[in-house]
């Protein structure tokens, strides 16, 4: 199993902080953000990390990470060229995948709670499905990838619908198979202007083929100011109640 983190775009929501780096590099209570990835990656015991970012952040990025021996694990860097998309993004990880099954993690994804469990059960479930989405329930779910779904499987999903027909959406942390590289290519622009991995998941759902995990814990992205806000609190309610317990540290 492999490990990628999307860490690209302008992040334009957050300027003009990221008019100087890339957004994941902002801090979130004692950590950069992507920090926080990571260690969701680490966690499940997966040793090789993509990151894919633009060109002008590469330098960033490596000056920062390194080689990711502070984690124990070996961190590979891509450039995407452009910004199309995470369809596109992914792509830029196909040769790094190989023939692995592969976790992904939007870069700004904060998630609390350990997620290795959701990876093992996919080595069962993936006899039966091709994909695996992580979704969660928010109280205003339109900024998000609302989703639909009956017994084990994803049904619909619908990015940032304007009325949202449920209060679950997709945390963008998905587990796939090597084969959904051959979905991204067939990808066509969305009204976004972008390649969009919710065309590749909804594909899978229309076929019975994607499956979910529930969260149970606290989430968020902290892709906006009101966001970035709410990670840090969430970081730092998490280590008080840790010291309270006398555990270590986030």
């Amino acid at each position: 199993m492999r490990g990628v983190i999307l860490a690209g775009g302008h992040g334009k929501r957050l300027h003009p902080l990221t008019l100087v780096t890339n957004k994941h590099l902002l801090p979130v209570y004692k950590k950069p953000m992507i920090y926080y990835p990571i260690e969701t990656l680490v966690k499940v015991g997966i040793k090789e990390i993509l990151i894919v970012t633009s060109g002008e952040y590469l330098g960033h990025f490596f000056r920062l990470l390194q080689t990711g021996k502070e984690w124990g694990v070996k961190i590979h860097y891509a450039i995407q060229e452009g910004s199309d998309g995470t369809g596109a993004a992914l792509l830029c990880a196909e040769e790094f995948v190989k023939d692995d099954d592969f976790v992904v993690i939007l870069g700004d994804n904060i998630v609390s709670e350990d997620i290795k469990g959701f990876v093992d059960e996919f080595e069962e479930e993936k006899k039966q499905f091709k994909a695996k989405t992580l979704i969660t329930k928010v109280e205003d779910p339109t900024k998000y990838g609302v989703v639909e779904f009956e017994d084990k499987r994803i049904t619909r999903l619908v990015e940032k619908p304007k009325d949202a027909f449920s209060n679950y959406v997709n945390t963008g942390l998905w587990i796939f198979q090597p084969e959904v590289f051959s979905l991204f290519k067939q990808l066509k622009k969305s009204a976004r202007g972008e390649y969009e991995t919710t065309d590749v998941l909804n594909a899978y759902a229309e076929q019975g083929l994607l499956t979910y995990g529930m969260l149970t814990s606290k989430w968020t992205d902290a892709g906006s100011f009101e966001q970035l806000y709410q990670a840090t609190v969430l970081m730092k309610e998490l280590e008080e109640q840790e010291a309270a317990k006398g555990g270590s540290t986030i």
